[in-house]
């Protein structure tokens, strides 16, 4: 069986932080906290204390056209997560004087984090989706030595994605091979093809996006006209 590791331990304390657009927000963001959450839970003597949602600075949209204002996406993303006192959302992104780096943005969360939690050990570590972790290799996206930085100051959780293969990629990789200790690749064993692009062109056409994001944030989408 699995023993639980005591939670008097602090350092396996950790925060996992969800960087990204959340343009908008849907279930498939929600999961990946979920599921990274049962996997330490069944498999490791972490604890998982706190889950954060980091959306995206709005300068962000040189990059993605299709990006809308954070005062929207911050407002949709606190009311996805209404119903779940572990999962927060981060401003600090959004507040800042224009886009910022994510390796700049992680020693961030973890003081911030630290501070609010009253525990100097807590360890903040990076979640998020196969897709991610496949952009290190787009060229002039990812500095190296932030992906450095990221992997070895505060380590990767990577959830796989339908059709992904988080580890053949690593294993093309040199810089990631050296640093594969430092990733944590989670199988998700209930696939989930949402995105949020496919919700915006649904939304574009009037079709129903019901079962797909929280209710709350359809009813904001709907009452402020957004990506129409």
């Amino acid at each position: 069986r699995t023993v639980k590791p005591e939670m008097s331990e602090p350092s396996r304390r950790v925060a996992l932080v969800l960087c990204g657009a959340f343009n908008p927000i849907t279930y498939l963001h929600l999961r990946l906290f979920e599921v990274a959450r049962d996997h330490f839970a069944a498999n490791s003597q972490h604890v998982v204390i706190r889950g954060i949602i980091s959306p995206v600075h709005d300068e962000y949209n040189q990059y993605k056209s299709t990006l809308i204002d954070s005062r929207h996406r911050l407002e949709m993303c606190r009311k996805a997560v209404e119903d779940t006192s572990w999962i927060k959302i981060s401003e600090w992104e959004t507040q800042q004087n224009g886009w910022t780096r994510t390796a700049q943005v992680l020693p961030n969360i973890q003081q911030v984090t630290q501070q609010e939690e009253g525990m100097e050990h807590v360890k903040v570590k990076f979640l998020c989706g196969a897709d991610l972790l496949e952009s290190f290799a787009v060229p002039n996206l990812w500095d190296p030595n932030d992906i450095e930085k990221i992997l070895k100051e505060f380590g990767l959780v990577v959830i796989t994605r339908e059709g992904s293969n988080p580890q053949r990629f690593i294993d093309s990789s040199q810089q990631l091979t050296e640093l594969k200790d430092c990733i944590e690749i989670i199988v998700n064993s209930i696939p989930n093809d949402i995105s949020s692009t496919k919700i915006r062109e649904a939304v574009s056409v009037n079709k129903s996006i019901r079962y797909l994001l929280p209710d709350k944030v359809i009813e904001y989408i709907t009452t402020n006209r957004l990506y129409k």
